[in-house]
């Protein structure tokens, strides 16, 4: 599972064997696990909170969500490469 970057000392990564669902990063401090929090990306960029098993503050979710915005076409690109795929499904 590749790790996309780190921001506010969370790491923004993919999980493996996901790539038939939408596109989407997982979010978490210290190791990464299939557990973490899980945010799904629309087709303009927004952020949409599918779960916070990380429990990660509000605060810092309005950040990251920032940083996944700005990132978007970078993760899109990652998510197409590392998937070997052509085109990506949104949540919406």
């Amino acid at each position: 599972m590749p790790n996309l970057f780190h921001y506010l000392g969370y790491t923004i990564f993919f999980w493996s064997n996901e790539n038939f669902e939408p596109i989407h990063v997982h979010i978490c401090k210290g190791n990464p696990t299939a557990n973490a929090t899980k945010v799904w990306i629309t087709k303009n960029g927004d952020c949409i909170l599918a779960n916070n098993n990380s429990r990660i503050p509000q605060q810092d979710l309005n950040k990251i969500f920032k940083s996944i915005h700005t990132s978007y076409f970078y993760i899109i690109n990652e998510w197409k490469s590392y998937y070997g795929i052509d085109e990506v499904k949104f949540y919406c």
